[in-house]
């Protein structure tokens, strides 16, 4: 059982959770992506836990929503049970659709890196497996090339080689309801989770004064 999944099944337990039924309700149903308007652009990033990455792309001017959800497997309409089990091929991940003329892929791939441990190849902070792996979800040429040479940056900036992949965007199913913006539905229990996950202890410890977080 990962960390989160055990934090979920704790808060449950006392009533901190949604009810499971109405869990798989969502599951089922799934959320409406935001539709890409004339002009907009996206990019899906992979960072450990989706409820904290969707936090500091939200921050950012220019940035038009975010989702959680699945990616780079092969399942169709995969539950939160089913991936964090592990075996799906899915990562969770985090859907950012942008206005480029407001916000460049580059500084989107700026905040994503000092959001993750990119040097943690099991998993990230306390959630481990492959279904928490660090990746970048490419679509097409332009965001490879830009990929690809922020990697080279970073790790040269950092002085170890990275265990964040650079793939070629697949389908994204999104999350649960329930999972959708929990940093601001359920702050308090999401900072307990955070904390408790030692998110930002890592990130301070590979950043330094650089570190993301707190969101």
């Amino acid at each position: 059982m990962t960390a989160r999944r055990a934090f979920l099944a704790f808060a449950g337990a006392i009533g901190l959770a949604r009810p499971l039924a109405a869990q798989a309700v969502a599951a089922q149903f799934g959320v409406a992506m935001p539709p890409a308007g004339p002009g907009m652009e996206t990019a899906i990033f992979a960072g450990g836990c989706f409820w904290c990455m969707e936090g500091p792309f939200d921050a950012l001017d220019g940035v038009v929503a975010t989702t959680s959800g699945y990616t780079g497997g092969s399942r169709e309409r995969p539950t939160y049970q089913q991936v964090s089990a592990g075996g799906s091929g899915h990562i969770e991940s985090v859907h950012v659709l942008f206005d480029p003329a407001r916000m460049s892929y580059g500084r989107l791939l700026e905040v994503f890196w000092r959001n993750v441990d990119p040097l943690d190849a099991g998993g990230q902070f306390c959630d481990r497996g492959d279904s928490y792996a660090t990746a970048i979800f490419v679509a097409g040429a332009e965001q490879r090339r830009a990929a690809e040479a922020s990697k080279m940056e970073t790790q040269a900036r950092l002085g170890r080689p990275l265990a964040t992949a650079i793939r070629d965007a697949t389908a994204f199913w999104p999350a649960e309801d329930y999972h959708q913006d929990y940093y601001l539905k359920n702050p308090i229990r999401y900072r307990v989770y955070r904390y408790n996950c030692g998110r930002d202890a890592r990130l301070r410890a590979v950043w330094g004064a650089e570190a993301g977080g707190g969101h």
